[in-house]
């Protein structure tokens, strides 16, 4: 069953969808000035800029992920010296001095998971954008929106429509936040013009193909439209709409097939994130990777989560996969810039830094 979204994102991850969609329609309408039409493109773009706009959030993981490097054997210690111990004395006491390593590094437990929780409400807001492009991107939601109204002017284009959707295996889904139901058209008596154009949304080329050679819908072939330049049938319309949705000849409405070139997309996701995991997770230098569970885990966790996203790539749109690339090579490139930069600052004299504004945010509290 293909699951179609409520055109816009609402519930929690409203205010930030909206702010990403305003940068999303400004990409679209940079890059339109220069003749260049295409969401794949505004997709790198748009995951590039985003990324850039979190920058200062990677930075600061990066430099606790630097400064574990020092604490993380003094916690090693620690672990190693209460190993086996679970009467309440020793777990106080663990406890106690575990928390002086990190007062004395001026950092806490949550230091280097802050930054990864205050990212997540944006990812999620951008992956839920990527699936509603035409509901922030004006000219895109325009050539959608013009096909919508047609359909709308033919009689008894409901019924039609609901037989077209359930012959498909099609659903229209409100989204609210990470949740979704699934909406009943049948208690409206026309179908809402949003939920038409999420349909749209969703449509491969072999979808519009089946959709014009609906006996229902034969007056669309022939339907004028105006408005758009070089564009005066609906035919033209959904043409336009192919071709902002290609990428080197390939829909990135369609999943890839193990039989096409479009595998290409699941694999090069697969290599991407793979890189990018080994980067991330290529630090605390000289300490066994046995010492710390937790180090086990991240390692264990940058081998099987670019083999699932290869999976889930198989499943999905190929516009996922390339959000998904594109993502993971912006992340390899600012890993290797700011570890390049931090790589040059002294471990101590950060840590001096750090200390002094704790002391200094301590005393104002006072």
């Amino acid at each position: 069953m293909q699951i179609v979204f409520l055109t816009q994102v609402s519930g929690v991850l409203k205010p930030i969808a909206w702010v990403l969609g305003a940068i999303l329609n400004a990409i679209y309408n940079f890059i339109s000035l220069f003749g260049i039409e295409n969401i794949a493109l505004c997709i790198i773009l748009f995951t590039f800029v985003v990324k850039m706009l979190m920058l200062p959030l990677t930075i600061k993981q990066q430099k606790f992920t630097k400064l574990s490097s020092k604490m993380n054997p003094e916690l090693t210690k620690i672990q190693q010296k209460y190993k086996g111990k679970k009467d309440e004395e020793s777990l106080h006491r663990q406890q106690a001095e575990t928390q002086a390593v990190y007062a004395k590094y001026g950092a806490s437990p949550m230091g280097g998971c802050l930054p990864l929780l205050i990212s997540l409400p944006i990812m999620f807001a951008l992956y839920r954008i990527i699936y509603a492009i035409p509901a922030y991107v004006t000219d895109v939601g325009n050539l959608y929106g013009t096909v919508a109204d047609k359909l709308q002017s033919i009689a008894g284009y409901k019924d039609s429509l609901l037989t077209f959707m359930s012959e498909n295996s099609l659903v229209i889904s409100h989204v609210s936040g990470c949740s979704s139901d699934v909406v009943d058209l049948t208690i409206y008596e026309t179908v809402p013009r949003e939920y038409i154009i999420d349909l749209f949304t969703k449509f491969n080329p072999t979808n519009w193909d089946s959709f014009f050679n609906y006996s229902a819908f034969d007056s669309l072939k022939t339907a004028t439209v105006t408005g758009f330049e070089g564009l005066s049938t609906v035919p033209d319309v959904v043409d336009k709409i192919k071709s902002i949705n290609s990428l080197f000849g390939l829909s990135i409405l369609d999943t890839p097939k193990w039989n096409s070139v479009s595998v290409v997309i699941p694999i090069l996701a697969v290599v991407s994130q793979f890189i990018q995991g080994k980067l991330q997770t290529a630090v605390n230098t000289g300490k066994k990777a046995s010492d710390d569970p937790a180090q086990q885990t991240s390692k264990m966790m940058s081998t099987i989560m670019p083999i699932m996203s290869g999976a889930f790539c198989l499943m999905l749109p190929i516009g996922v996969g390339v959000y998904w690339i594109a993502s993971a090579v912006f992340t390899i490139i600012q890993t290797l810039f700011i570890n390049k930069y931090l790589d040059k600052v002294n471990v101590d004299d950060m840590l001096e830094r750090i200390r002094k504004r704790t002391r200094k945010s301590r005393k104002s509290s006072e």
